[in-house]
């Protein structure tokens, strides 16, 4: 394998306050603020990690969660590998904007495939008592909207922050693996036709 690290581009997508930029920062500098301000249009920070012995650059995209930084943020969508989609726990509007979070991301990202495209969700904020949102509730959200990965995380609390990160560049190196087997065993069929090829042996 060659040193070559693979540049990853992530967004964090969902409503103001949820904790996305807590969650970048505590991931990228271990450090958390609880006066950090709201977003404003979009920042982004980077961290090099070995996932399954392959080397990463992830690129982490900040975007502010208020309807009026929307076209500040959405041209940043484009080139994503994978989207966080973050709500928080205590605040049940934010989970039911998930939806609309991953309708905009689809619109302005410009992805090919959104059926295949690599969505994690996290429910932050974990270390709040009263929660709004049952953990049933969000892994319910996922299975009916596509099977994603869900992850309960804190990032005052650094709960499961580094995990939730790391699953994401599994996501996409997943996806990529079955891009380059389709390709491979000749199967990729434009419309979505494609059927499953009976033998794909190396």
């Amino acid at each position: 394998m060659s040193g070559k690290s693979l540049l990853l581009k992530v967004i964090l997508l969902g409503d103001g306050g949820v904790g996305k930029s807590s969650l970048m920062n505590r991931y990228v500098t271990n450090k958390f603020d609880s006066q950090s301000f709201h977003t404003i249009g979009v920042e982004f920070l980077n961290r090099d990690l070995e996932v399954d012995g392959r080397f990463v650059t992830l690129q982490i995209w900040d975007t502010a969660g208020q309807e009026r930084f929307k076209s500040l943020r959405t041209p940043f969508y484009r080139g994503a590998d994978c989207c966080l989609l973050t709500f928080s726990v205590d605040d049940h509007q934010s989970f039911e904007n998930l939806g609309c979070w991953k309708k905009e991301f689809i619109r302005y990202s410009d992805v090919k495939d959104p059926e295949h495209f690599p969505f994690v969700i996290l429910g932050n904020k974990v270390d709040k008592v009263e929660r709004q949102v049952t953990t049933e509730e969000a892994h319910a959200w996922c299975k009916e909207n596509g099977d994603y990965p869900y992850f309960e995380t804190s990032a005052k609390d650094d709960t499961n922050v580094d995990i939730a990160f790391e699953q994401a560049v599994k996501q996409v190196l997943a996806v990529e693996e079955q891009l380059e087997h389709s390709i491979l065993g000749n199967t990729i069929d434009l419309h979505g036709n494609r059927k499953p090829s009976s033998s794909l042996c190396c």
